[in-house]
């Protein structure tokens, strides 16, 4: 077939508009579907799993553990950055990112059916977190071939911030996914919802694969890719190849998630066990606080991304990172105060630090990267905050409240996250409006 060859140039402009729409529509809509599965569980953690799970366990130390099992998601992010990178810069984006979806459309699913400790004992918690580090792997590869799929699509250099922000989009979709489902069902009378209401929003997952499906099928390999190909420029080992040509890189975008990711998950999952469990607050009205959060990102990531392809990826993030090391204090001398509509203007207003990050921190990644080893030098960058910044930070965040009694510590925690952000982002490479189709380095070793 004549539209097989995608390589840059050879697509008559319309039908490359076509498909970098429908690359942007699947690279999104998957996203979105796989983190409302990641986004799921951790909701489910800060309000149930610690009792159904560790129920013999005083209260912090039940939500510590909730939250280790919570953990395991990031400890399998990398694991799976690091397989399905090597695939996707060997086979390509499009094949990649449909056993993405499956993998973690199916850990998701199987979660819904896990016996409680009342039923099994621990044996809950140990199905529990298999499927956990299942969830984590197929999320670990998404996120690479997303931002690539959109990125390396994009028709000018100008555009590629704004392109490539909308996978990014896909994580308040899938958050307010996730939080609306479990809103839903939250409104069950006396203990249905611990019972057995909290399974319906696992259950659901898998119709969303099947339309995350049954759109990626739809769309064709990226002509960067494809340039690769016909070049014969595939690396027969990218992972080995990215940690000895570009580690710095690798290092750095990790590092530079630090006040993006930490924050987050601090923003979305701890806070439902310190404002519910600690102040004794309406469950529901902190899960609506949190969706009209997440549509507030709907709005700000794309527009953080369009600004980058204006003033630079790096300074837009330094920009973001700046904001959130200085709003950790704002947002938790709100929250402490207690008072209803404090707490609720703080968590609405949470998330716009992180996507003045998030917007254009796909594009500062990838770009970073030289086409061959894309797919696996961003994700393992992008993965591996995971071990540092999003995994832990519920952790920490509940051990420095218990230690110190106060949001104070925690706001410090930001800070210093902020900090090592701004000093890494202002280490990395910035490639804004440049060529990346070409190779940034000629490949010392061509695949058979």
């Amino acid at each position: 077939m004549a539209v097989a060859t995608t390589t840059l140039g050879t697509l008559p402009e319309a039908e490359h508009s076509a498909q970098l729409r429908k690359a942007v529509i699947a690279s999104t809509v998957g996203t979105a579907i796989e983190w409302y599965d990641f986004f799921l569980y951790g909701t489910a953690a800060g309000l149930v799993f610690g009792k159904l799970y560790f129920p013999k366990e005083d209260p912090l130390a039940a939500t510590l553990l909730a939250f280790g099992t919570y953990f395991i998601g990031f400890v399998g992010r990398p694991i799976g950055a690091a397989i399905f990178g090597h695939y996707g810069d060997r086979i390509g984006r499009k094949a990649t990112l449909i056993v993405t979806l499956l993998c973690m459309g199916i850990g998701t699913f199987l979660i819904a059916f896990v016996p409680t400790y009342a039923s099994i004992g621990i044996w809950g918690a140990v199905l529990l977190t298999i499927l956990r580090m299942i969830q984590g792997i197929g999320v670990g590869g998404e996120w690479g071939g997303s931002v690539l799929m959109s990125m390396e699509w994009a028709r000018t250099n100008s555009q590629r911030g704004l392109v490539a922000s909308w996978p990014q989009f896909g994580v308040p979709c899938g958050l307010l996914l996730s939080t609306a489902a479990v809103a839903a069902f939250s409104t069950l009378a006396g203990d249905q919802f611990a019972d057995w209401g909290w399974r319906i929003p696992f259950l659901l997952s898998i119709a969303l694969v099947g339309v995350g499906l049954w759109i990626r099928l739809g769309i064709l390999e990226t002509p960067v890719f494809q340039k690769l190909l016909d070049q014969n420029r595939i690396e027969s080992a990218p992972i080995a190849e990215v940690i000895k040509k570009q580690p710095k890189e690798i290092i750095l975008s990790a590092l530079l998630r630090m006040a993006e990711q930490a924050p987050f998950y601090i923003f979305t999952a701890f806070v439902f066990a310190y404002t519910v469990g600690t102040l004794k607050m309406s469950r529901d009205f902190i899960l609506a606080g949190v969706m009209v959060a997440a549509v507030v990102s709907f709005f700000t990531i794309p527009i953080a991304g369009h600004l980058s392809d204006r003033i630079g990826r790096k300074n837009m993030y330094l920009i973001g990172a700046a904001v959130m090391g200085v709003f950790g204090f704002i947002y938790f001398a709100m929250v402490d105060s207690a008072v209803p509509a404090l707490v609720f203007i703080a968590i609405v207003l949470s998330l716009i630090p992180h996507d003045l990050q998030y917007g254009p921190q796909a594009a500062l990644i990838a770009e970073s990267f030289t086409p061959r080893l894309r797919y696996s030098g961003a994700s393992l960058g992008y993965q591996l905050a995971s071990l540092i910044a999003g995994g832990p930070s519920p952790l920490i965040a509940t051990w420095l409240f218990a230690t110190y009694h106060s949001g104070y510590a925690i706001a410090v925690y930001i800070a210093i996250c902020a900090v090592i952000s701004l000093i890494s982002a202002a280490l990395m490479p910035d490639y804004t409006g440049q060529d990346i189709s070409a190779e940034y380095d000629a490949p010392t070793v061509a695949a058979e």
